[in-house]
């Protein structure tokens, strides 16, 4: 059965990516928690800021020019915007701005009001809009206007003061020359010459030309700019609204839940998939429970009534019995990994149900001589006489009157040889009786199922396995852990058995598995300390004993595995089989 863990191997991505969100989904507290905590923190955070209003205005920047109505005149000419948007921010633009703000009543330190500006440029355009966010809407409008018309201010400063200069810089060249044409001028009218006359022509043309450019710079129109919108009093406050803060939160708060659990996946000692069980197993996944108990009073849930539960066991049995590993010994061991049997033993008796369903001959062992209960759990069930195969026997068994014909109505019916309490386990569970009756699963159309203890919690499974060898673990992936998972399969093989399959089963909710450990810390005590009336009831009765090769007295027989002689002889199969289940 190694095909299902080749075809969980190969995997495509999109199917493991799916498998790893699935796994994340199984923390859905982890997921609630972080959107709770999203939607709280919006919702701080829309209740406790304060409204706030932003105004915007929009200023057309444009440089110089002496004819901005010529041809080919462009009003971008030596302007780079990005230093313009610097400038717009800058601290002298905040104080011309606050120097006029406080005329109007508005005082308000540079810092403060600059910390409050956005300047932005749209692009492809010699367009800076200022974005001013205040606590009050006619705050903000006057505040926006006063830095766009400051920024409009400083900028005209500094172009008429470089005009200022440009002049001033030109007459200074422009008065020595001025000296000199009036020196030769003077020197003309007393003697005529030519050189005196070309001189103070070239100083006329130079002269000429520094009017010229003074003339030019004087005409230039300086107007740094306008405002093409004019900031204008907001009628709602800025920033994002009460459900969009909501949606953002939540948003965020989904990511922060996915984060947690997939930390806490990854520090999860737990089974975190079934791919992952059966990779750690080393054994395929025989089937799943559904959440689906049997009728009330019984165990058994295949011959009371169709129901997902009962055609689940009756599949895992199907499979079971096309499975070569089981059908060359028809002898399977149910257990449990550790904790509480109560699933395992729900498993063994349906399976035993199952296949005696199908025409087989079986035999139900209950190796757990701890705490024995199936008996007891089966008691609601009607019993019937032996079955044609089971009476054939020699009535040697272990023990010989502890053997139970179980009939499943509508189905057929099964043997159970009950557990009992024994004072050494490990020397019963290996004694030649137990072998005998495991070996019945060699005959043609024989079945037997062995319930054993939870396999990491007592070695009295892995005292079975050499005779049994097929083993079908019974877990719920939620409480099983990877390490005990693989320690499993380390002591099973090393034992010289194999992992036919996983049965898994729903887990429990937190109440009910509250109350199922104190049921098994109940259980564990009476494990301990057997009833002083039992075991003065061994003690009187071990001379009359005999065990199933017919030897008596024999010291290294465990009294677990013999028969009361005088058990049957006072009321047959079913007061031995109470006495069995003391």
């Amino acid at each position: 059965m190694t095909q299902p863990i080749r075809a969980l191997e190969d995997q495509d991505e999109p199917a493991l990516l799916r498998d790893q969100f699935r796994q994340l989904l199984r923390y859905r507290s982890l997921l609630a928690c972080g959107v709770v905590v999203g939607l709280l923190g919006a919702g701080w955070l829309a209740l406790s800021g304060e409204d706030t209003y932003t105004s915007t205005g929009e200023v057309s920047v444009r440089s110089a020019t002496s004819d901005p109505f010529a041809a080919g005149a462009s009003a971008d000419k030596g302007i780079n915007i990005g230093s313009e948007r610097q400038t717009a921010v800058s601290d002298a633009v905040g104080t011309v701005a606050a120097g006029s703000l406080a005329k109007t009543g508005d005082a308000v330190e540079v810092g403060t009001l600059l910390r409050g500006l956005q300047v932005t440029n749209p692009p492809n355009t010699l367009v800076l809009r200022f974005s001013y966010t205040g606590s009050a809407p006619e705050q903000a409008r006057t505040r926006a206007q006063a830095l766009a018309e400051a920024y409009l201010e400083i900028r005209r400063e500094r172009t008429e003061n470089s005009i200022d200069n440009m002049v001033d810089g030109y007459r200074a060249q422009l008065k020595p020359l001025t000296e000199q044409r009036d020196r030769l001028a003077e020197q003309e009218t007393g003697a005529v010459g030519n050189d005196v006359t070309s001189a103070r022509a070239n100083l006329i043309v130079s002269i000429s030309e520094l009017s010229q450019k003074i003339s030019e710079l004087r005409a230039l129109d300086t107007t740094p700019g306008y405002l093409n919108k004019k900031p204008v009093a907001p009628e709602k406050p800025s920033g994002a609204s009460l459900p969009l803060l909501l949606g953002l939160g939540g948003v965020v708060g989904l990511a922060l839940g996915l984060l947690l659990s997939w930390v806490r996946l990854v520090f999860d000692p737990a089974v975190r998939s079934t791919r992952e069980l059966v990779r750690s197993l080393g054994a395929p996944l025989l089937g799943t429970l559904p959440r689906e108990r049997a009728a009330a009073g019984t165990l058994l849930a295949i011959g009371r009534g169709g129901s997902r539960l009962a055609e689940e066991y009756r599949a895992v049995a199907f499979r079971l019995a096309y499975d070569p590993s089981f059908t060359e010994r028809r002898r399977i061991l149910v257990t449990a990994p550790r904790g509480d049997n109560d699933m395992a033993t729900a498993a063994a008796a349906n399976l035993a149900a199952a296949f005696a369903e199908m025409g087989r001959d079986v035999l139900l062992v209950e190796a757990d001589l701890r705490a024995p209960s199936l008996a007891g759990s089966l008691g609601a069930v009607g019993r019937a006489g032996r079955p044609s195969w089971a009476s054939e026997r020699d009535g040697r068994g272990w023990p010989s009157d502890s053997r139970t014909n179980v009939d499943v109505p509508g189905s057929g019916a099964f043997t159970l040889v009950a557990g009992r309490r024994t004072d050494n386990v490990p020397r019963a569970l290996t004694s030649a009786p137990v072998s005998r009756i495991l070996a019945e699963g060699g005959r043609p159309g024989a079945v037997v199922i062995v319930l054993a203890p939870p396999v990491l919690s007592y070695a009295d499974a892995v005292a079975l396995i050499d005779r049994v060898e097929g083993v079908v673990v019974v877990c719920d992936p939620r409480e099983v852990h990877r390490s005990d998972l693989e320690r499993i399969r380390e002591i099973i093989g090393a034992a010289g058995g194999s992992v036919l399959g996983t049965l898994l089963h729903p887990g429990y909710g937190r109440l009910e598995r509250r109350a199922r450990r104190k049921a098994a810390g109940r259980r564990g005590h009476g494990r301990t300390a057997p009833p002083q009336d039992e075991q003065d009831g061994a003690e009187a009765d071990g001379p009359d004993r005999a065990d199933v090769s017919g030897h008596t007295g024999d010291p290294t027989e465990t009294l677990g595995l013999r028969t009361l002689e005088s058990g049957i002889g006072r009321g047959g199969n079913d007061h031995s089989s109470t006495a069995g289940h003391r």
